[in-house]
């Protein structure tokens, strides 16, 4: 019966993420696709946050890269990428694998900028060097986290603010136990009079992310900054931004990676203008724009804290090696299929921000952060900001 309930609060949640981002404000343009996509991102990204979450690569990616690269072929590009989208809803589940005996602690994660840290975990499982992990990987968060509610999972890689509000719908449910990615975002342009925030007044920037991260960044950063004329439109797809700006380059974009190093890619005009996370960093020390958390059921830490003591060494252990080899880094993120192309992810991983940032630390940055997501509108992290005891620190 508790599950029960803990399963329809954490539905409950998501629904509420999904709603929230209809709320458009009235500086966007507001599709039936903007908000399907945003609805998408809000659970994720990349996101995404993450668009978050999300934001990532999956294997109908090449497709898109090859419109973005054509722009006379994007329509058709955009008719097939549909197609694609809604069959990848369909099949959402890739296969788990890993070690599949007894009492292996299972981990949920998405594909995208917060699954890169865990690629090196990933291989040496799936070699045999190391064993006691169960992985899969999902395109949806709402997969991830039902999986995680039902039991199905133990551990999940999830967005920050997603993790917030199922705290708070599943009447405590799941502790953070560490940050797994900084912030992914980036505003893209030819244009050289875009060096800040500031020089965004009186600009149109193109977005995804409606109702999510780069929203909520996005209009953080310009109030901070004191800017009141810059025109965001939202856009559903981070391909769709691509291939604007392969017409255009002095168009100004927020794009999270990987797809900033996609798009300089195919047209050398653009170029990096600003961080966002640089920016954060200037208006808002004591917090951090973050993408990802990997939170853990409460009822499993306590039946097997030592277990997650050993993910949280092994998830540090792995983000350390994504950044200091990123070529093996780079040719398992492709192995694994989260970017097509092991060259770009390398050249990616870098801008990634890839980390597992746990303690004190990461209470302060990510309560830091998810204040701010609450001071711009409340539903954003399900109403209220999570107790004490939603930050694991020992």
């Amino acid at each position: 019966m508790k599950k029960n309930k803990f399963l329809k609060l954490v539905t409950a949640a998501v629904l509420a993420g999904s709603v929230l981002v209809g709320c458009g404000s009235a500086k966007t343009e507001t599709t039936a696709e903007t908000t399907a996509a945003a609805s998408a991102e809000a659970a994720t990204e990349a996101a995404k946050e993450t668009g978050a979450s999300e934001e990532v690569k999956t294997e109908s990616e090449d497709s898109k890269e090859a419109a973005a690269e054509n722009p006379q072929e994007s329509k058709a590009a955009e008719e097939s990428k549909e197609e694609e989208t809604s069959a990848s809803v369909e099949t959402t589940e890739t296969e788990a694998f890993g070690d599949t005996s007894e009492g292996a602690v299972r981990v949920g994660s998405l594909k995208g900028p917060t699954t890169m840290g865990l690629v090196n975990l990933m291989n040496e499982v799936e070699t045999g060097d190391k064993n006691g992990y169960l992985f899969e990987m999902q395109t949806q968060p709402d997969v991830i986290l039902g999986k995680l509610v039902k039991g199905d999972l133990d551990i999940a890689l999830i967005p920050a603010n997603l993790a917030a509000i199922a705290y708070n719908k599943t009447e405590q449910g799941v502790s953070v136990i560490d940050i797994n990615t900084l912030g992914v975002l980036y505003c893209v342009t030819a244009d050289d009079s875009i060096k800040s925030v500031k020089d965004l007044a009186g600009k149109t920037l193109l977005s995804t992310g409606q109702g999510a991260t780069p929203e909520y960044a996005i209009n953080f950063l310009l109030d901070k900054n004191e800017v009141t004329d810059c025109n965001i439109e939202f856009k559903s797809e981070a391909t769709e931004i691509a291939a604007l700006l392969q017409n255009d380059p002095n168009q100004i974009a927020v794009l999270p990676q990987p797809f900033v190093t996609v798009a300089i890619a195919q047209n050398d005009q653009l170029k990096v203008a600003f961080s966002l996370t640089d920016e954060w960093d200037a208006v808002s020390p004591e917090s951090k724009l973050l993408t990802g958390v990997t939170v853990v059921r409460n009822d499993f830490l306590e039946a097997n804290a030592d277990k997650v003591e050993a993910f949280i060494e092994d998830h540090k252990a792995s983000t350390e090696k994504a950044n200091s080899d990123i070529e093996g880094t780079s040719e398992l993120i492709a192995k694994y299929g989260i970017i097509a192309k092991a060259p770009i992810a390398a050249k990616a991983i870098p801008n990634c921000n890839i980390v597992a940032i746990a303690g004190d630390e990461m209470k302060t940055n990510l309560s830091g952060y998810l204040q701010v997501l609450f001071d711009q509108n409340p539903k954003s992290v399900g109403g209220k900001l999570p107790g004490e005891d939603f930050y694991k620190t020992a």
